[in-house]
């Protein structure tokens, strides 16, 4: 090579160098956000468990004056499904979800290729490659608890399911509980409801049920509001012999535990804690800090023998 080229190439190669140095030391003199935006969706807000949450992720964002957008999918996974689309082109710092169909949350796949990191809350998806972290309670332990008191206190029982099987933790909740009776033959399902967490789905699927059956003995309910939907029927049709079990620890299953003989206990969760968890986690993750794939919140079961040390008018 002749001197003229190799000054040419010399040329080009300190070009190269020159350029790759302006774009690395250029993205670290680029000043950080000081306003960021997040956006989260839940299943419905018609259940105070996800108000809670909400109130207490927002005030931890806010807290940093930052903002939250909030979007209520009414159980619809397309809507829910436009909602993330929605954070995605909003540029979002970060999203938070709870899944209304854990197989079915295809908008996930948008929000990845856009960088933006997932906290999932309550519930996982199938593909958990596209989340960042889960925070959930020990949702199959509820479901033992709860089997375990009703074992201690009946030799025997007729029970009804009442579920919502598209979500992870609620599918986690009824199997904990079947898994452990299924070994006891004097323990049987004898029927059980699709009633998606809702009250007023539970409530006429439960008087359904119990004009079908006359020997129930038991009620298992995914959470506090299909119970109290449980509870609304039992007692619109007299029967005053049906024990129910939820999966909250609502103010309102609460309080009925030490006024009602029919509410046998609740499985209790910590919204408080899921709300702060998922913010602080959040900003972990965007400081390219390390969190855990999942962080699971242990549950408590609150019955008549310990309900005295709870708060009947708050959550835990």
């Amino acid at each position: 090579m002749d001197e003229r080229s190799k000054r040419t190439l010399h040329i080009i190669m300190g070009l190269v160098v020159a350029v790759l140095l302006g774009t690395v030391y250029g993205s670290y003199l680029t000043p950080p956000k000081t306003h960021l935006v997040f956006g989260a969706t839940y299943m419905t807000m018609n259940n105070p468990f996800y108000e809670v949450i909400n109130n207490e992720l927002k005030k931890e964002i806010e807290k940093k004056g930052d903002e939250l957008i909030v979007r209520n999918p009414e159980l619809d996974i397309d809507k829910q499904n436009e909602q993330i689309e929605e954070f995605v082109a909003k540029k979002v710092d970060g999203i938070f979800v709870n899944p209304i169909d854990s197989s079915k949350l295809t908008s996930l796949q948008s929000a990845r290729e856009a960088g933006i990191p997932i906290i999932a809350i309550d519930a996982s998806v199938d593909n958990t490659d596209l989340i960042d972290c889960l925070i959930e309670s020990d949702n199959y332990d509820a479901g033992v608890l709860c089997a375990q008191n009703m074992m201690q206190r009946m030799q025997s029982a007729n029970i009804v399911l009442l579920k919502h099987s598209t979500v992870e933790s609620a599918l986690s909740r009824i199997q904990g509980f079947v898994d452990t009776i299924k070994d006891y033959p004097q323990y049987k399902v004898i029927d059980s409801a699709e009633c998606e967490g809702q009250l007023e789905r539970a409530m006429p699927l439960m008087q359904s049920i119990i004009r079908k059956h006359s020997n129930i003995d038991v009620v298992m309910a995914l959470n506090d509001p299909a119970a109290l939907g449980a509870l609304a029927a039992i007692e619109s049709l007299n029967r005053t012999n049906i024990l129910v079990y939820g999966v909250d620890g609502t103010p309102d299953l609460k309080s009925l535990i030490k006024q009602s003989p029919l509410i046998a206990g609740t499985a209790a969760q910590s919204p408080i804690k899921f709300g702060t968890l998922a913010a602080k986690n959040m900003y972990k993750i965007l400081e390219r800090k390390d969190v855990p794939k999942t962080i699971e919140v242990p549950v408590t079961l609150i019955t008549k023998d310990n309900i005295d040390s709870y708060n009947v008018k708050g959550w835990q």
